[in-house]
């Protein structure tokens, strides 16, 4: 069906798809539609422009802190109280030396660790993202586009990760990992664990969505075209069908992003995450149950941290879907 036209110097409402200018239609890409529609949604952009930052906080957390706060694991004894051992006093409390004030206890900066704990959720959580969307890609366009037994191995396979109770096998898993293996130690060790537990027994969210779009795919004309040609499998796959899937991939991984926020942070608050002193947001959680009732910010602090980030990544994720795909308004 034609795309209605936008004609100069009238009250026709133009569609992204084409304009006329100076007599002549230019068309627009899909990214340039979608660019468009994006920029209409002033929520999703707000989200995007909060996670932009947050990445940049991520990568700059050492220039920040050494700019604005004090080192993540330095004890600062003199700001807390000896008889509450909580902080207080002209540096202990949320000051200019202080932004989101001190520990309780042992008075380490919460500025700062909220900062370096950042890395480690962003981190994680992105590579994580990318390990599943690749393997369920591969997997989901393999299944949808080939079917007969090899879709019934793959969903069948794709059953199992579903069925797997997920948080206890990483709780086991991260319980006993050792001090040194793969060329790894410490808590590099259990960022790499963690990555492949997140990634790998979640590609199943990705690959059913990409077989299901793989299989409305294969039946259309273009593919149907390139049969005709004389274009095997692994062409097809390559140059037309897995281009026609970078929005849903896109879409999925902007929404999986936060959920590996969340599950990080749940490990590090259980205790089978990265070890101390390293600063992770769901191990300050945990640190901060004993003493929320006096001293909240110790809790509140990381907790807002990672409310901004799976709100933002959500936002963001909800507008980029509506922009890619405007039929799920």
């Amino acid at each position: 069906m034609t795309a209605p036209l936008e004609v100069s110097g009238s009250d026709t409402t133009a569609t992204p798809e084409a304009v006329l200018q100076g007599g002549d239609i230019v068309g627009r890409s899909l990214g340039q539609i979608a660019w468009r529609r994006l920029k209409r949604d002033k929520v999703a952009l707000t989200g995007a422009g909060v996670v932009l930052f947050l990445i940049l906080v991520a990568i700059l957390a050492p220039w920040i802190v050494k700019l604005l706060g004090h080192p993540p694991n330095e004890f600062h004894y003199p700001v807390v109280n000896a008889d509450t051992q909580v902080p207080s006093g002209k540096y202990g409390g949320v000051s200019r030396h202080f932004l989101f004030g001190a520990e309780p206890v042992n008075g380490r900066d919460l500025f700062s660790r909220v900062i370096y704990g950042s890395r480690i959720s962003l981190l994680i959580a992105f590579l994580a993202t990318l390990l599943s969307v690749v393997i369920g890609a591969v997997m989901g366009v393999v299944a949808g586009y080939f079917g007969g037994w090899v879709d019934t191995i793959i969903s069948r396979l794709m059953d199992i990760f579903l069925a797997f109770p997920l948080l206890l096998f990483a709780i086991a898993l991260a319980g006993v990992v050792p001090d040194q293996a793969f060329g790894l130690a410490g808590n590099n060790l259990r960022i790499a664990v963690i990555i492949f537990i997140i990634g790998f027994f979640n590609w199943p969210y990705v690959g059913r969505v990409i077989r299901g779009q793989t299989l409305s795919l294969r039946e259309r004309e273009f593919v149907e075209s390139a049969r005709s040609l004389g274009a095997r499998g692994p062409y097809i796959l390559a140059r037309e069908v897995l281009p026609n899937l970078v929005a849903p991939i896109l879409v999925y991984a902007t929404l999986l992003i936060p959920t590996n926020v969340l599950f990080e942070a749940a490990l590090s608050f259980l205790g089978v995450g990265l070890r101390p002193p390293q600063a992770t947001w769901g191990g300050m959680i945990s640190d901060a149950t004993h003493w929320y009732q006096i001293d909240p910010w110790f809790m509140v602090s990381p907790g807002l941290a990672i409310f901004v980030t799976v709100l933002a990544f959500n936002l963001f994720g909800d507008g980029l879907r509506d922009a890619l795909d405007p039929r799920a308004r």
